[in-house]
Formats: structure tokens, sequence, C-alpha cells
């Protein structure tokens, strides 16, 4: 007998179901109720709903509830900092089993190989990793990333199974301007999904935007933008990451009338989060907390998402689907129990039932950044004032600002009683040594340097402090890691953390992470009052593709024009 058919016998009542989920109270998030009965499972999915008795296996809940396991529509995993089975140990307890996930980042350093390297091992999971093409590699040409996936790079990843569309097409200025090589990859996708990137575009832009086969936005920061996304035809994402917190000017969007077209994401999660908060577990009890009902709060975490991604096998408690369940004891208070994976038990009580595939040296020997000496670091003091980057509390967004930071010796410098720091990008994929060179605002520190490989997109070395000689001991420390996160003073290393996969991801079990990203958060914390997650902020400096400022390898860019200005 074939698989349905064996399925359609047990379901049926003509054979013995492998599992049976006794007095559950099932959330139905198909109808927004809740039903008491019994969930019959036969190989890796639901072959019944109701009040079956029998099967090789019963596993009585007590009235426990019983869900769809989460789904994250939208996340780059490489922000945790963990190789994929880490990851994987971090988010499965949590009831996250299937993840969307846009591999720009590791494409941005490694191309196709870094690609590869995370279907492969998402194969030897349980978890369901499916992956978006990434759209943009490098994500502007202001900035050198370490690979380039063209059109027909993008049709390739397009034939694989596991691939279900375009990842965020982040350059909306493309897209607005009709660069060919930009409509091109989004043609390449055409009847597939294909997210969007497009902080506060708005009016005739935004129509011209969705016009090109744009389908969805996460970067809403305003509930009117989101409103005027949704009433054009989008799909919005409400985010609340690490360093990019919107759920709560979202939420009213998740009780309205259109809040089938919405969904949760993290985006970007550190490890420290995934492990004190959790994943889309923490968005869901987050959004409960602030007034949503449990089940619509679900809703935007299961259904939704399986929905838009085409993901028709899972996302609800219904027969024929995929039996991957949570279970917890309070619909209020949302506290993952149990975590079946295709109807196995993986994880109970946070904790992973056996042990994932250790990591391999893989992936390694990504950064190249030559010579670099404190000369290269140095700012002209040509002019009065220079473009200092504004840092916007809660947000990744930056305002410009036209100051005149510290001189000396005919040079600009940081100067720490106004809070204008040095900031610096090294281009560290061994193709053109540049050195981007610009100031921001908003950082507090005191003395001291911080640096980082982790700079979206493309990955160079980032680093901001108060003096030359210590940002070159930063960046150079973070070069002999092979990737990662430094943090100097007085030209000595007072904490790292090592990022050897390509210069991104530690092999290192989550515990081990956790405990030296603590001591390089505590040791930054020794330099000044700085924002929360300052690494995280950090690494968004050189991105480009958000208002209004940045510092990439090439120089500051100013986004709105879409071009160096110092």
């Amino acid at each position: 007998m074939t698989q349905t058919s064996d399925l359609i016998a047990v379901a049926r009542g003509e054979r013995p179901a492998d599992l049976l989920l006794k007095n559950c109270r099932i959330v139905d998030v198909l109808s927004s109720k809740i039903h008491e009965g019994n969930i019959l499972i036969h190989g890796q999915c639901i072959a019944g709903i109701g009040t079956h008795e029998e099967a090789r296996e019963v596993i009585d809940l007590n009235g426990e509830y019983v869900a769809p396991a989460l789904i994250d529509g939208h996340t780059h995993i490489e922000s945790s900092m963990l190789h994929p089975s880490r990851y994987a140990e971090a988010v499965i307890p949590r009831g996250t089993l299937t993840v969307v996930t846009d591999l720009h980042e590791i494409a941005n350093a490694t191309g196709m190989a870094g690609i590869e390297f995370c279907i492969e091992w998402s194969k030897l999971l349980p978890l369901d990793m499916k992956f978006m093409a990434p759209s943009c590699v490098p994500a502007t040409p202001l900035e050198t990333s370490g690979a380039m996936l063209a059109a027909a790079d993008i049709k390739k990843l397009l034939t694989r199974d596991d691939v279900l569309g375009l990842g965020e097409m982040m350059n909306y200025p493309g897209v607005l301007a009709g660069i060919p090589e930009v409509i091109d990859k989004i043609a390449a996708a055409k009847g597939r999904i294909v997210d969007g990137h497009a902080p506060g575009v708005r009016g005739r832009n935004l129509d011209a935007y969705i016009a090109a086969g744009i389908m969805s936005d996460h970067e809403c920061t305003e509930l009117e933008e989101a409103e005027e996304k949704l009433s054009k035809g989008m799909y919005i994402m409400i985010r609340e990451g690490s360093s990019e917190k919107n759920l709560e000017r979202l939420l009213p969007l998740a009780s309205g009338s259109a809040s089938g077209r919405c969904m949760f994401v993290v985006d970007d999660r550190s490890a420290s989060d995934l492990d004190s908060q959790g994943d889309v577990d923490h968005i869901v009890r987050r959004a409960i907390s602030l007034g949503l009902d449990p089940v619509r709060a679900l809703q935007l975490a299961t259904i939704n998402p399986s929905q838009y991604f085409r993901l028709f096998d899972r996302g609800c408690v219904a027969p024929g689907k995929l039996a991957h369940l949570i279970t917890f004891p309070n619909l209020d208070e949302f506290r993952v129990e149990r975590v079946f994976y295709g109807g196995r038990l993986v994880a109970e009580d946070g904790k992973m039932l056996s042990s994932l595939p250790a990591p391999r040296g893989e992936l390694t020997d990504t950064v190249n950044i030559g010579t670099l000496t404190s000369a290269r670091l140095s700012i002209p003091a040509k002019a009065e004032a220079f473009p200092v980057v504004e840092l916007v509390e809660g947000q990744i967004l930056t305002r410009k600002r036209m100051l005149q930071p510290g001189t000396s010796d005919g040079e600009f410098v940081s100067d720490t009683e106004r809070d204008i720091l040095k900031l610096v990008v090294v281009e560290r994929h061994g193709k053109n040594g540049n050195v981007g060179k610009g100031f921001v605002t908003g950082f507090r520190l005191r003395r001291g340097a911080l640096a980082s490989s982790v700079a979206h997109d493309s990955h160079n070395i980032v680093a901001v402090g108060v003096c030359d000689d210590d940002i070159l001991s930063a960046i150079r420390a973070v070069a002999q890691m092979q990737g990662g996160l430094a943090v100097c003073a007085g030209g000595a290393v007072m904490a790292s953390l090592p990022l050897p996969v390509a210069g991104l991801l530690s092999p290192e079990p989550l515990e081990a992470v956790l405990g030296m990203q603590r001591k390089v958060e505590a040791a930054a914390r020794e330099l000044g009052p700085l924002p929360s997650a300052p690494f995280a902020l950090l690494s968004f400096l050189a991105l480009p593709v958000i208002p209004e400022l940045r510092v990439t390898d090439v120089g500051v860019v100013d986004v709105g024009q879409f071009q160096v200005i110092a």
C-alpha cells in the first residue's frame, strides 16, 4: 500500500495508527475555535481528529492545548551566529519547526557555497528549513561583497524543491529605477513568492514597487505605512527581532479585517535572545500580553505564513497535514512543553530529547584584509561639517546629521564629549582592500573600540571606536579569528567571540556561544553607557538599503540619494 493508502486506512479505522494524542484541547486556527478531542497520527501525518481511542502508542495530554508548530516566515538564521545544527537546537524546543530563511548573509560572504552548506545541513535536522533565493548578492553596488548572484543563479536555485521563491528585494531604488539586472531577478521568479523590503516607501513609489511583482514587506515601522501596503495588496510581516521591534506599533493589524494577510517574523534574532526569550513563541506571548486574542496570535504564526508561502501541508491541525505539533498547558501564557516533528516527540520542557549532528570544519578561512595601518583610518578635515550617522532608539533606521567631529592635526577624530565616534568598514573578502570611514552618534562609547565581521549585508569588518589605535586592534583581532566579535581598549583585546564559519557562525554549542557573547557584551559595557544590543546595532551600520545614512567599505552612503557622499 502507498503511504496515502495507509493514511486513508488508518483514518477509517481499518489499520492501527502509530500514535494517539488523547484528551487534547485543539487550537483550530482555521475556525478560530478550541475543540476537545483526540489526534490520530500515522507516519508523519495527522490521520484524524475526533474520538479515536486506539494506536500503537498513546499519550494522554490531560487537557493540554495542542496547536500546529510555529512557522517563522522571514529570518536570517545567520543572525543567531549559530551553525545550522546549533540553531536548530535553539529553536526546536521553542516550537518552531518551519523556518523560511533568506541566506543573503552567508551568500554575500561565500556565494553558492554558503547556500549549499545550509541546504545540505537542513536535510540532517528535525527542522524544516525552506529557502528564498537571495535577490541582493551584493545588496547594492555601494559596497564590496564576497560573491555575486545573477538572474541565472536565481533561476537555478528556483529549480530546487526547498527553494520557495525570491528573497527580499532590498534594492528598492534599483527596482524603482528599472535597473535591468534587478528586474531580471524578479522576472526569474515569476509565478513564485517574491518578498519585499521597502522601508518608508509610500505613494507612487510604492505602487511602482508592487507593480514590479513584490508581494510582501517586513520593514514597516508605522501603522499607516503598513495599512497602505496592505490596502495595495501586500502581505505584512510584523517583525519583532533583536534590534528591530515593530510589534507594538503594528499590532492593530493583527486584530483588523486584513489580519489574514499578516504574519509574525523575527528577521534577525540573536543567540542570547533565542535562549532568554525565545523565537516566534516570544512574539506570540508578547502579542497576547498586549491584548491580542491568543488564537489570533497563533494564526499569525501558523496558518497565515503557511498560506502565503504555499506550504499547504502544514500550519493547522487537520487530517492529511504534517504532524508538526506543539503542546502547552496554558493558552494565555503560551509556554511550549512538547514538540512533535512529523509525529515524533523531539523536544520536551525546553530541551532536545536527542543530540543533533555535530558541526564539521566547513567554510573557514574566508577573512582576508591584507595589510592595514592606522594611516588608512585617517579622515582629513577638509570641511567644517561631515555627514554623521545618527542612531534611532529601538530601530535600525538612522538619521543623517551634518556635524563637526573633533579635530586633531588636520584630521577629523572622535569627540566623546559630544558622542561623535569614528566608524570604519574594512573590505574582508580579499578583493580590493577598501577602507570606508565615517562617524556615528548615539553609540556612547567613552573609550576603546568594538569590531565585528557580522556587518549586513556584505559582512565586511565594521568597527566603532574612540581612537584609531583601538579601532585597528579590534579589526586585527577579528581578522585573526577568521571572523567574530572583539572588544579592545588600550591596544589590548578585552573579550572576543570567534565566528570562523564564513566569518558569521560558530560551531560551538549554544551555551558556549552565549558564554562568550556575555563576555564581549559585558566588556563592551565597561567602555561606556552603550545602547542595548550594541553589536546588533553595529552590524546594521554598513547596510546601505536602510535609510538614511550608512558607512560601507566604499565610504559614507546617503541611502535616499543612493550614492557615496564622503
